[in-house]
């Protein structure tokens, strides 16, 4: 009898809004399947996060050099996996990034604007202000069925969520 080969993780995208625990949970993810990290805060030039401490919301401009400096950074990763954080909340957000791999893997970490509010109320020590929170609702656009990816609902502490997430990737069923 062989031993079953593991696939190879794709490059994962956890997306949703801010304060959805994109970077805990991606953090946990990428240390469960020995990839890499990276946070999408990390890619925004100074004038957006000065933009956003002020209280206001970025517009496709003000998001263009970042999704490409995230693009760039999971065209690098290639077939080798890694998991970045990015809210991707519009579908052409997530197609500029599917555009440098086919294979992108979006995980939508999902919950309540209420519990979502009250998750951003606690957050210390980060630049987007809890009034921006509705904006993001309004903007964001759930994955489509032709869109590789699975929705993660957040209801429950980091490391269920991590296991949630872990068991939604392709080949990883039942993997908590």
């Amino acid at each position: 009898m062989t031993a079953a080969v593991p696939e190879p993780v794709p490059v994962i995208v956890v997306m949703g809004v801010s304060g959805s625990g994109k970077s805990t949970v991606g953090g946990l993810l990428a240390e469960r399947l020995g990839v890499p990290y990276a946070e999408a805060d990390d890619f925004h030039p100074p004038a957006n996060i000065a933009k956003m401490s002020a209280g206001h919301p970025l517009d496709d401009s003000d998001r263009a050099p970042w999704l490409d400096a995230i693009a760039a950074w999971i065209a690098e990763r290639g077939d080798r996996g890694g998991v970045v954080s990015c809210s991707a909340l519009r579908r052409r957000y997530r197609d500029r990034l599917r555009a440098s791999a086919p294979g992108l893997f979006f995980l939508h970490l999902d919950g309540s604007p209420e519990l979502i509010a009250s998750r951003l109320a606690a957050r210390m020590q980060h630049f987007m202000p809890s009034g921006l929170l509705a904006s993001q609702f309004e903007a964001l656009e759930p994955l489509e069925p032709d869109e590789a990816g699975a929705v993660v609902p957040v209801t429950g502490g980091p490391q269920q969520i991590a296991d949630a997430a872990l068991a939604a990737l392709p080949g990883h069923a039942g993997a908590v």
